[in-house]
């Protein structure tokens, strides 16, 4: 990886010593000469010292001030509107037949890829299952792993013996709920935070996928058979080599729009 660097425009610093305040890794100090990057193997390249300076004196080699935006003269979403937004979060499980143009799932994981990641190790990627066969493949798989643990036993999978019933009976899918889009975030199964960040972008994704018109639903029973390893779906998917599954939601144009914000448990807090 290419070793990174600094440049400071001495004319606009102040010295005000923001940069190295913020920076993750202690590696900016302020000396006579202005800002000075004195160990580089340890950055993690994340933009702090560009991002922070009010001036617009930083620049870094792998996070260039020319490439982020500048949100100095933005105002702060107001509380009352980010708590709407953020309970207004539904997990959809009735969708429109409907396919979704590409462009509009892009959109949504082009703002997942923001989401925060281990000492910005980022390494997500992303597989966007759309082939109607290989989703009925998929649950398909899903239910017959379900079948095997029942007559293995499994304590916990008794609950779902119900759910199977009503697939063999009626057809009726409730491991991905007929979603034209199946989302898998992905991540180097040697990396230890890999699955961590992976479900930060798919949260980010559920959250914004309103906005592009989309609704979601985390695929449980779906991550229940991948991470179990169930060698009958993971040769369904056909992974890159050395990538995991992180996580995975459905995805689609809702069927129905909710018309209310529902309750939650009491809050249970703690502050010590």
């Amino acid at each position: 990886m290419e070793r990174v660097k600094i440049k400071v425009d001495l004319e606009k610093c102040t010295r005000c010593g923001l940069c190295a305040e913020v920076c993750p890794s202690s590696i900016i100090q302020v000396r006579e000469q202005g800002p000075t990057l004195i160990w580089d193997k340890a950055c993690i390249r994340c933009g702090h010292c560009v991002a922070i300076c009010p001036q617009g004196a930083m620049d870094h080699t792998a996070n260039p001030l020319t490439g982020q935006v500048d949100v100095s003269q933005l105002p702060n979403v107001d509380a009352a509107t980010a708590e709407r937004f953020l309970r207004s979060r539904r997990s959809i499980r009735s969708y429109k037949a409907d396919a979704v143009p590409h462009r509009d799932i892009l959109k949504v994981l082009e703002v997942a890829r923001f989401a925060p990641s281990g000492g910005n190790s980022q390494g997500v990627s992303f597989l966007v299952l759309t082939d109607r066969v290989i989703l009925k493949k998929i649950t398909e798989n899903v239910i017959e792993w379900l079948e095997e643990q029942i007559r293995q036993e499994v304590v916990w999978v008794k609950s779902y013996a119900g759910i199977v019933k009503i697939y063999r009976d009626t057809g009726y899918d409730i491991v991905l709920r007929g979603a034209p889009n199946l989302v898998l975030a992905l991540y180097d199964s040697r990396n230890p935070i890999g699955r961590d960040n992976g479900r930060y972008a798919l949260t980010y994704a559920e959250l914004y996928a309103p906005s592009a018109g989309l609704g979601s639903c985390w695929a449980g029973f779906f991550e229940m058979a991948a991470f179990a390893n169930y060698q009958p779906l993971l040769a369904l998917l056909d992974l890159p080599a050395g990538q995991a599954i992180a996580g995975a939601i459905m995805m689609g144009v809702p069927k129905y729009r909710y018309q209310r914000l529902v309750d939650r448990n009491p809050l249970n807090a703690v502050i010590r």
